[in-house]
């Protein structure tokens, strides 16, 4: 068995091939590629003979193993050369026992079908690429800002991935918030990209609920990929955590929602007024189970870790192990815990979540708050919770009528009525901010308009998840804020675009600002104040359901590179593995999100993660010129946690939450390319571009 590298070289840009038995480099490929190599692949049943690459120059190369001799670099032409795509070609997939057959995802926003069987070059002489009639998947019209959006923007593709155990089934991950899952079987014929086509239908939706609504240009997926047997999906994302999901959850209805079910996903019944004789009981175990129970070791175990777990809360300390140790019964495998005791640990962990403040802890403790509502609907630490966790997200209204009926529920209790202070206190001053804005726009000649500057820079971190105490700085979602839209206009022709010698990207470029609700006004008024049958029809390529996350996997930091993977780990795929822009992979168990271990795996950013598909062996590959091979009996000693003594001596904690602040810093800076992918500018004519190259941030 050999390992295949991609591997960038001062000169040139090359594929190796290396031994797994010997560790010891078998041959290395000049492959011609211009750019960087970002994926290669084995093609299936060729007994490791055939190599296929995707690359940043656009091209899709194959070369037959056998034309190689030696370990020095081999320049050979390739036995089959695809130059059909327009922008970067990101990943290449195959399907198990099919020679025949490499699929390729590309930024131009199709993936493609190139079938060796039909021919070994695209386009064919002395026609174009948009001749070439192999695109399976036409996303370049693609793209949804939000789930309620119908898509009208390009999806750059950036991840692909073929069921193991379904070939028919195909995953999909681009430049939006949203994985798509598409059957082969009910796709369109093969097309070229002469013509935009509107995008088929995908069986479903995957995405966090939320951040199904956020809108935000630069959240979108680095990878997707499915579990060992085909029933679960692993979705990574820039700037955001690894997320996994059910690919059919059955009748968990749950685990599925709409675009009409996103805001409700934020509230749950309050009980207004508290009428103690109709306020339903805890629902609890039968005698028999609840007596084995509390005489079990495992009863135990769980009042351990809660004790401990209230015990960080109230030390304000080591928030990260405690929320584990709540995962560890309320997600982990084995624990059949009765109503009540399951109601205090949803209880605790949603605290605990709402003062650690990492990133989307906030929605994750409103998940445990509408648990622990569901089992308690006068719970006073739900409501509580739930006002906390909205006045975080700038949402005090909302928040003012939790906190008014935890209030009822415990008149006397001080601290609830100190949060009904401070959350009436905060909307006083919204009201007070909004009416000065809104004074300010009576007056034109005053109004500042917001400087180009300004917006050249990430601000993510804005929201107020990220620090309880700045909730004035919100801008999603809140109830005084009015969010600014920028538009890209561009003039770019046949004889314009991009000169590769000076590296310079000519043609005009209009910007246009308005307000959120002025767009969609303005694209009502153009489809028609009775809808248009346009958006009839467009609507009806949205699935009906969305499949929401079961888990989500934190510590790891993913915003410097956009190839960035996460894995499935055994054969049985029982853990997750991610890299990082620190220069650590992480593994998480994958029931209960755990952290297992932290490993030092590049000097930079460790970007690739890949399990043996049957050894107990791991490789990781990140932008140094390594790459490194991971196994329980390494003779040499590994680096854990940034430790060589063992991950007691190193502090998991603080690089975790180093990796937060990475990922929720604002103003953080974006190239000008970046500044047209991340607002959706127009797509310039195919062509006229040249592929850029893939840098670090």
């Amino acid at each position: 068995m050999y390992l295949l590298i991609p591997f960038q070289h001062a000169l040139s840009l090359q594929v190796n091939i290396w031994s797994y038995a010997s560790k010891s480099l078998v041959c290395s490929i000049g492959t011609g590629h211009s750019a960087n190599i970002f994926c290669t692949k084995f093609v299936p049943a060729t007994c490791d003979e055939l190599v296929v690459s995707g690359a940043g120059d656009a091209e899709v190369r194959l070369f037959r193993v056998s034309r190689l001799s030696g370990s020095s670099l081999n320049t050979c032409e390739p036995s089959a050369l695809f130059r059909c795509h327009s922008r970067r070609v990101k990943k290449l997939a195959v399907e198990d026992g099919n020679p025949n057959v490499v699929w390729s995802a590309s930024e131009d926003g199709t993936l493609r079908q190139h079938d060796f069987r039909e021919g070994v070059s695209c386009p064919p002489a002395g026609s174009s690429h948009q001749e070439c009639r192999n695109i399976l998947l036409d996303l370049r019209s693609g793209a949804k800002r939000s789930l309620a959006d119908n898509p009208r923007h390009c999806l750059g593709l950036k991840s692909c991935d073929i069921s193991p155990t379904r070939p028919h089934q195909l995953l999909i991950g681009g430049s939006d918030a949203f994985g798509r899952l598409y059957d082969r079987r009910m796709l369109p014929p093969l097309s070229s990209s002469e013509k935009r086509l509107k995008p088929p239908p995908c069986v479903n939706y995957f995405c966090p609920v939320h951040l199904s609504d956020h809108g935000r240009p630069s959240l979108h997926l680095t990878h997707v990929t499915f579990s060992p047997n085909g029933e679960e999906v692993l979705l990574s994302y820039s700037g955001e955590h690894v997320y996994l999901m059910d690919v059919n959850p059955g009748g968990d209805c749950d685990m599925r929602y709409r675009a009409t079910d996103v805001s409700k996903q934020m509230i749950f019944d309050s009980v207004s007024n508290v009428d103690k004789a109709h306020i339903p009981a805890a629902q609890t175990m039968p005698c028999e189970t609840k007596k084995s129970w509390e005489t079990s070791s495992m009863a135990h175990k769980c009042d351990k870790l809660l004790q401990y777990a209230r015990k960080c809360l109230e030390e304000e300390s080591d928030y990260l192990y405690a929320i584990e140790a709540c995962s560890e019964v309320l997600d982990g495998k084995g624990y059949y815990v009765e109503d009540a005791l399951r109601h205090e640990f949803l209880c605790t962990r949603a605290a605990l979540l709402l003062k650690r403040q990492w990133k989307n802890d906030v929605h994750m403790a409103i998940r445990d708050c509408k648990k622990a509502w569901a089992i308690n609907t006068s719970s006073l630490n739900a409501h509580c919770h739930m006002a906390e966790a909205l006045s975080q997200l700038g949402k005090y209204k909302d928040a003012l009528e939790y906190a008014t009926v935890a209030q009822s529920l415990a008149p006397s209790n001080a601290k609830v009525n100190k949060l009904v202070g401070i959350l009436r206190e905060n909307i006083s001053a919204a009201e007070s901010e909004k009416s000065s804005k809104e004074l300010d726009e009576k007056k034109p000649e005053e109004r500042r308009a917001r400087s180009l500057s300004e917006l050249l820079y990430r601000s993510e971190v804005e929201t107020s998840d990220t620090s309880q105490d700045a909730p004035s700085f919100e801008r999603e979602d809140s109830d005084y804020d009015d969010e600014m839209e920028l538009d890209f206009e561009t003039s770019i022709s046949g004889d314009e675009g991009r000169d590769i010698e000076s590296g310079i990207l000519r043609g005009s470029l209009n910007l246009r600002f308005h307000r959120r609700g002025d767009s969609e006004k303005y694209n009502n008024l153009t489809n028609g104040s009775c809808g248009s049958s346009s958006s009839q029809n467009e609507s009806r390529f949205q699935p009906e359901d969305v499949i929401d996350m079961k888990q989500r996997y934190v510590g790891h930091c993913n915003v410097g590179t956009d190839i960035k993977q996460a894995s499935f780990l055994g054969c049985k795929g029982e853990y997750v593995a991610s890299g990082s822009d620190d220069g650590r992979w992480f593994i998480w168990e994958k029931r209960t999100g755990r952290l297992i271990k932290m490993l030092a795996g590049d000097e930079n950013v460790v970007n690739c993660v890949q399990c043996h598909p049957f050894d107990c062996a791991i490789a990781t590959s990140g932008i140094d010129n390594t790459i490194k091979l991971w196994t329980p009996r390494a003779q040499m000693p590994s680096v854990v946690a940034g430790g060589t003594a063992g991950p007691e001596t190193a502090d998991v904690s603080s690089a975790m939450e180093s990796n937060q602040h990475k990922m929720s810093r604002s103003r953080e800076p974006i190239s000008p390319f970046e500044i047209l992918e991340r607002f959706r500018m127009h797509d310039f004519t195919e062509g006229t571009i040249h592929p850029f190259e893939c840098s670090q941030s």
